[in-house]
């Protein structure tokens, strides 16, 4: 099986992932582009958990105002250094953070340890919530996909909704 260029281009745009692994990735599949991604989407994984521990210090807030003007929200979203907070895949998930905020008004980040387990469709914690663009992906998903494709931690801090009239 030959893995052309094209071939690496392809899963690289589909996946975030560096030249070298998408090529590898290819090989250990025999060219199959769904189970290279797939393989990819694991290691990203890995090495996201493996990242994970480090210190986040940097990063941006983001905001989101419904366009009623009577809901927005802020999060605060942290990366380990300020070029990979400017860059778009990192912006990109702080807007879509601060838009998930807004419409399912979340109220932990994560659920207490001795909390008992959330059963219904919308959990009350952000990152156990299904993305609102992407039912099949939940807010933790989102948060090590962008790890795993900028090469750092990346961690919510924080975050505030507010409603008119509340």
């Amino acid at each position: 099986m030959t893995i052309t260029s094209t071939d690496i281009k392809e899963l690289r745009e589909k996946s975030g992932a560096g030249v070298m692994d998408c090529r590898n990735a290819l090989l250990e599949t025999g060219g199959d582009m769904e189970r290279a991604h797939s393989l990819l989407k694991e290691r990203g994984a890995v090495k996201a958990e493996k990242k994970a521990a480090r210190a986040a210090s940097q990063g941006m807030v983001a905001s989101y105002v419904h366009h009623s003007g009577k809901i927005g929200a802020m999060v605060e979203l942290n990366c380990e250094t300020d070029f990979v907070a400017r860059t778009e895949d990192f912006k990109e998930l702080a807007r879509n953070l601060a838009m998930q905020v807004a419409a399912t008004a979340p109220k932990t980040l994560l659920p207490e340890p001795d909390a008992p387990p959330e059963t219904n469709d919308c959990p009350t914690s952000l990152l156990l919530q299904p993305f609102i663009k992407e039912s099949a992906k939940t807010i933790q998903d989102l948060v090590t996909e962008t790890s795993a494709k900028v090469g750092e931690a990346v961690k919510v801090k924080r975050f505030v909704r507010f409603e008119l009239g509340e």
